[in-house]
């Protein structure tokens, strides 16, 4: 008789973490299979310097196949789930449709972009949910900053030499910090160069947010600490603002105001990937319900965690758990744990967890966080950040600490791969149309 199959779909920090934590625990006693469209765990706090060009985006990527030896990898995009019949269907990279039959379900599919109903947005602005949006905006970055090097016209070179961040979270925070280093470096660069660089182009950043300070679900002084940052820094901060449009020559603000710019960068938020929708169960905002041991109500069998499910709060009751990559690695070794107590090893426990702190790098010496709740900024918070993120990554650490090594001593290398081409990453990922849209608008850019 087969060994009994768990299948897990989704290989981010809740799916990574499952399938790390089963192949430990169950030691052989179930297959287990880990579908995801990539053969890679995607460490997504270090993304905004992969885009900055500050780390190769093979540092942030830990191999699947290479740190879960005891795990099954298919590549395919999961896009149906059978659950009177026991199965989900998927796409393997070929197009070819598959079938896959479980025992045991978890399904970790993660988030993608959140969209608003913003004229042009969807075709002109640039998200940042993956390695493909990272890689694209490092050689966008540095493609504009060359352009307007050799734009004769100075509203050109202004307009090109603009970017524009939307959403003041920790994410779009740190692009920005990061951002903003990064065309400045590649600034002086330029103008060391025999063609010179124009006297106005210094690169402008805007971040933007219709919340009424940086960091509006976090701690009000981390909040404050990045704020202060940004500004010396150059970054211009504008909260209680947003887009009311995108063009292909601009944005124009709710203020009234149009900026020229080529470049905008979408990060206001996440929603669950659709295939939650898709699915016919009760759902809390789009996030599909479970119970504390992450168990989807009628279906013992099939768990959920990470961005796509609502887990209930128990250190605040009535509340679900945030979507952030430190619940999603938690959820995954309690979902871990029950699915092993569900074959006789352990005893299944509810997910219960406290916040232990945020860590928000700025780049260069510059951070924020609070580990404990104690609170910390400047060279303290930054060896913080760092050192958490080693802690936290899987695999790849020498190599991380290698490239923050070469970064201290040497100019940061900022040639454009060509790698990708703006119609491969849409904003609305969910989306075939759209996308489809959108790639043709950015190819006329």
């Amino acid at each position: 008789m087969s060994r009994s199959r768990i299948v897990i779909v989704g290989a981010g920090f809740a799916g990574y973490q499952t399938a790390r934590t089963l192949s430990r625990k169950l030691r052989g006693a179930a297959e287990i299979v880990l579908v995801n469209p990539n053969d890679y765990f995607l460490y997504l706090p270090l993304l905004p310097e992969v885009s900055a060009g500050l780390l190769e985006a093979r540092r942030v990527s830990v191999s699947l196949a290479g740190t879960l030896p005891k795990v099954r990898l298919v590549l395919g995009e999961v896009h149906g789930v059978d659950l009177d019949g026991r199965a989900v269907t998927y796409t393997d990279p070929e197009g070819r449709e598959k079938r896959l039959d479980y025992d045991r379900l978890v399904l970790t599919v993660g988030s993608v972009n959140k969209l608003l109903p913003i004229p042009g947005v969807a075709e002109h602005a640039v998200g940042f949910r993956g390695m493909p949006e990272a890689l694209y905006l490092r050689d966008h970055i540095s493609r504009q900053i060359a352009l307007a090097a050799n734009a004769e016209d100075a509203e050109e070179c202004r307009a090109r030499t603009t970017f524009v961040v939307v959403g003041a979270g920790y994410t779009g925070t740190e692009v920005a910090a990061h951002g903003k280093m990064f065309t400045d470096s590649l600034a002086r660069q330029h103008a060391r160069s025999s063609g010179g660089m124009r006297a106005d182009a210094k690169p402008r950043w805007m971040l933007l947010d219709i919340a009424d300070r940086v960091l509006p679900g976090l701690d009000e002084k981390l909040g404050r600490t990045a704020d202060q940052v940004l500004r010396k820094r150059g970054v211009e901060v504008r909260m209680g603002t947003s887009v009311k449009e995108a063009t292909q020559d601009g944005v124009l603000l709710n203020t009234g105001e149009f900026v020229p710019t080529r470049s905008l960068i979408w990060c206001v938020g996440v929603r669950p990937d659709p295939l939650v929708d898709q699915l016919g169960l009760p759902t809390e905002k789009g996030r599909l319900l479970v119970d504390e041991y992450l168990n989807v109500p009628g279906h013992p069998e099939v768990f959920a965690c990470g961005d796509a499910a609502a887990v209930p709060d128990l250190t605040d009751p009535g509340h679900y758990t945030a979507m952030t990559a430190q619940h999603a690695h938690r959820q995954g070794k309690t979902a871990a744990n029950n699915i092993a107590a569900s074959y006789g090893v352990g005893t299944r426990r509810p997910y219960r967890h406290s916040d232990l702190g945020f860590v928000v790098d700025l780049g260069g010496l510059q951070a924020a966080a609070n580990p404990f709740g104690v609170r910390l900024s400047g060279l303290p918070a930054s060896l913080v950040t760092r050192g958490y993120h080693l802690a936290a990554m899987p695999g790849n650490r020498i190599r991380v600490v290698t490239d923050w090594l070469l970064d201290a001593v040497l100019r940061r290398q900022a040639v454009q791969l060509g790698v990708l081409d703006a119609w491969s990453v849409p904003l609305d990922t969910a989306s075939p149309e759209t996308a489809r849209l959108a790639g043709g608008a950015a190819r006329n850019r």
